[in-house]
This record gives C-alpha cells, structure tokens and sequence, in this order.
C-alpha cells in the first residue's frame, strides 16, 4: 500500500513528462506567429508533407523525350529482332553448309587371276604398301611345271617345222622337174604352213604360262593401307574371288549431301571447308562436281509397268539432299582421312579478298545474304555447267511426227452403215 504523499508524487510527475495536448496546439500559432514571412503547411496525423510537382514547359519536354526514347527503344529491339529472325532463316535455310557430309575413298578390291594354295604373306593389316609391292603369293610348283611343258612343245614343233621347211624345199625342186605332182607338192606345203601354226601356238602358250607363274606374286594396283586383312598362309585363292583390299591414298574426297534449297549458292571451284568431328582445323577443298540425278522413289515401275506415285502430300515438303563433291586441296596436321567419317561440310564461296578488314567481308555477305533471303537467290550463269555436248548447247532428239489416231471402225471393222445384212 503506498501512502497517499507518493502517489501525489507519481501524479506530478507524470503531468511534468506529458504536456497537455491543448497546451501543445496553443503553442503552435505563437511559433508560426514568431516568423510571419515562412509558410508552414501541417499535414494531417499520419502523413507526410508533400511536394507541388514543377509545372510549366520544362516539364512537358522531358515527358516528351521520355516517350521518344521509349519508342526508338521499341523499334530497335523490333529491327534486331527481324534482323536476327532473317539471319537464322539465311543459316539455317539458305546458307551453303550441312552437317550431312562424309569422308569418300576407293577401294582396289585385288582378287588372285590364277588359282592356288597361298603359301607366302607379306602384309599385314593396315600396312600402308605402295603400288606394285607383293601381297602375297600362291604356290608357283604347277606354273612351273606349265611353262617348261610349254617350252618343250615348242622344241618337238620347232624340229617338225625344220623337217617339213626341208621336205617342201626337195619336193620344190623335184616338183620343177616334173618327178612330183602337183598335188603331192601342195601337200607338203600345206604340212609346212601347219608346223608354222604349231610353233606360234606353242609360243603363245610360253607367254601365257610365263605370265601365270608371274601372277602368282599378288601384288598392290594403288598407294595406300591394306583394310580387312583377314588372310593366312595356307588359305586357296580362287580366280577372280576378292580376298584382299587396299585403300587408294591418293582418291581421298568428301560428299556434302546439300539440301536442294542451297544449290543456287553452290558453284564449280568454290572453296569448301569441311570440319570433321572431334577435331578443330577444317580440312579444305575445292567443289569439284555436282551430282545431276537422285533416285525418285516415285519413278520405280509397279503392276504392268506403271509408275507407282505416292498418294501422300503432306503441308510440309522435305527438301531432297543432292551429293557435292568436294576436291581436297589442304589437311591440317594431326587430321586423319578414314573413309565414312562425319564431316561438317561448308561452302565458302570464291568471292576474292575485299578491302576493309575482316568486318566488312563479313558485313558485305551479311547484307547479301539477307537480300536473297528478301528476294530469293540470284541466278549465276556458268555457275554449274549444263547437261549438254562440249559447245555448251543441249542436246535433244528430233520431235517424231505426229500420227493420227484410228477411228473406232479401223480398230473394229465391222460392216458399213448402208450394207444391208444378209437374210439368213
């Protein structure tokens, strides 16, 4: 319980710390009353004093220019956009490059011309021979045995050829005479001329059996690594059957498989980079041919020989991929030629180096790119040679005249409108 001298105390005390609130609004005329020349605006409980916007023309040109640069910042980001739009549509759609590309060679497939057990191998697989080296050779013993039968043949019709020259030279003189025949003569010549015969056909079979017992060295028609090697010594070489290959080094090229879409952009003697797969520096070449027929799968004959055309058509049209080949003219060190690799094929064009620096190249084919994207790509004359003869005219067959279509009575003959029929 507290005594009521401390809690007058505490009631002084508190009426001390909180002013009245009269008291307080009193004071506020007497202060704006002390400086009469300052404006003071009290704002309502719970807010803050606010400031009058400037008005006048100050204020109205900077909206102005406000809303001005809103605007060309809306129409530049709209011409990037159409810019970018019709840059992506040119490389993807119209720009000479495909991923479809791969690496091309030949092939010597080399097959044995005589036939035989294998009982030497001098190769191995992926060796790199050179042309004319041995592969591998077959038994020689039965070439051998061939070619000295051959031989002596020969020397069995070379003494009948001697005996039958000497036979017709008696009988020639005898014949002069009058102590021969005249038919008796003829038929030594005759004996004579055979045993000529014989002796070119033993001749000609010497040669023949020589050239076997050479082919039984095997040997490379091209530079380049065996591939495939899968023979042994012991295995039997049948004529004309492959049993080795060998890739021609020296054939190396690539096929860019180009949509039809690309072609106008593609020229003979352009140059073309092509990236393979896993390595960086393209390798680069030079167009050399453009493929001038694809198969149509429309044009295969079916039921008595019609042409079989696909019913489907659909909205959107596939474009048909057409081989370019490309000529290798550079390959970067380090970078492998292996037949059927992928390759990233691209046609550089064979526009000369303009002034100006790399950005304006760059900027010039931008702006020509994108006007034949706008207008469709420019015809180049001479660009890919036509279909033709040598003068460069085409060539086409006479037109065969025309001839007139039977009437229905020559296909059927029958009896004339005013015939009358016979009474039966």
């Amino acid at each position: 319980m507290q005594s009521p001298d401390s809690a007058s105390d505490d009631r002084t005390t508190v009426n001390e710390a909180e002013p009245c609130p009269e008291t307080a609004e009193r004071s506020v005329p007497h202060i704006a009353s002390l400086v009469p020349s300052a404006k003071v605006d009290v704002a309502p409980e719970g807010r803050s004093p606010q400031k009058k916007p400037a008005s006048g023309l100050p204020g109205r040109v900077g909206g102005f220019v406000r809303q001005s640069l809103k605007a060309l910042a809306t129409l530049l980001i709209l011409a990037l956009a159409v810019v970018a739009a019709l840059v992506i549509w040119d490389a993807y759609v119209t720009a000479p490059w495909t991923r479809d590309g791969s690496v091309r060679v030949q092939v010597a497939s080399v097959a044995p011309q005589v036939s035989g057990q294998i009982t030497e191998v001098r190769v191995v697989d992926n060796q790199f021979v050179h042309q004319g080296d041995v592969l591998y050779v077959i038994d020689p013993s039965d070439f051998r045995i061939a070619l000295e039968q051959a031989r002596a043949q020969e020397q069995r019709d070379l003494a009948a050829l001697d005996y039958a020259r000497q036979t017709q030279r008696r009988k020639s003189v005898l014949a002069k005479n009058g102590t021969v025949t005249e038919d008796n003569y003829e038929q030594v010549t005759s004996g004579l001329h055979q045993a000529e015969a014989a002796v070119a056909a033993d001749r000609a079979a010497i040669d023949k059996a020589r050239l076997d017992l050479s082919r039984t060295q095997v040997r490379s028609p091209v530079n380049g690594p065996v591939t495939n090697f899968l023979m042994r010594v012991g295995d039997y070489a049948h004529v004309g059957t492959t049993n080795i290959s060998v890739i021609d080094a020296d054939s190396y090229w690539i096929d860019g498989y180009f949509e039809e879409t690309k072609l106008a952009h593609i020229c003979i003697g352009d140059r073309a980079e092509a990236q393979l797969m896993g390595y960086r520096d393209p390798i680069e070449g030079r167009v050399q041919t453009v493929t001038r027929g694809i198969s149509v799968s429309n044009a295969a004959p079916s039921t008595q020989g019609l042409p079989n055309v696909d019913p489907v058509y659909t909205w959107v049209r596939l474009a048909q991929r057409v081989p370019v080949r490309i000529r290798i003219t550079h390959v970067p060190p380090g970078v492998p030629l292996v037949s059927g690799l992928t390759a990233t094929v691209t046609i550089r064009g064979n526009r000369p180096q303009e002034s100006g620096g790399w950005l304006r190249q760059r900027f010039v084919s931008l702006a020509d790119h994108l006007v034949d994207v706008v207008r469709g790509p420019r015809p180049s004359p001479g660009c890919v040679p036509r279909v033709g003869d040598e003068s460069g005219e085409t060539v086409t067959l006479p037109t065969p005249e025309p001839i007139a279509p039977l009437s229905p009575e020559e296909i059927n003959p029958g009896p004339a409108p005013n015939t009358p029929r016979r009474a039966r």
